[in-house]
């Protein structure tokens, strides 16, 4: 009886203390860039989010993302430049197809869509960045901890 008490105090700490890991892949040229302007901004964003810098959003692959997942991340955001303004010139539209067919596959794998953004993010919208981040942590808490694919 006592041991059941413990853990179940155990895990109401753990849920209390618990804050959402997030993997971001950012595009070198607009996303990490505006990352860098909030950060140079002194704009406030919370530190939940670990950043990974890739050379076009298009260039995403979708089993990173999966990954991600697998490797205990609670959300995953990618980030690139809004269409029309990629530096390889169509590498955010072959994103924007891809993360229409990997929201899919998500869903059907269990993975709740809430845990999952993409945005378009210039180098000059630092501001955003940092709003960006901001909402998607609160809707990451809200899911609460990953428990792993098909868990739902």
């Amino acid at each position: 009886m006592k041991t059941n008490n413990l853990k179940a105090e155990e895990t109401q700490q753990e849920k209390e203390i618990w804050e959402p890991r997030i993997i971001g892949f950012l595009c070198n040229w607009c996303t990490y860039a505006g990352a860098d302007l909030a950060g140079s901004s002194r704009l406030k964003y919370p530190p939940n989010i670990r950043v990974v810098r890739v050379p076009c959003s298009g260039r995403v692959n979708p089993q990173l993302i999966i990954k991600a997942f697998e490797r205990g991340f609670d959300g995953v955001l990618v980030s690139g430049c809004h269409p029309g303004d990629c530096h390889y010139s169509k590498g955010n539209y072959f994103a924007r197809r891809r993360i229409m067919l990997l929201k899919q596959m998500l869903e059907y794998m269990g993975i709740e869509p809430e845990r999952f953004h993409f945005d378009w993010i210039s180098a000059a919208e630092g501001q955003k960045f940092a709003e960006v981040v901001e909402q998607f942590t609160e809707q990451v808490r809200k899911a609460g901890p990953f428990k792993g694919v098909g868990a739902r």
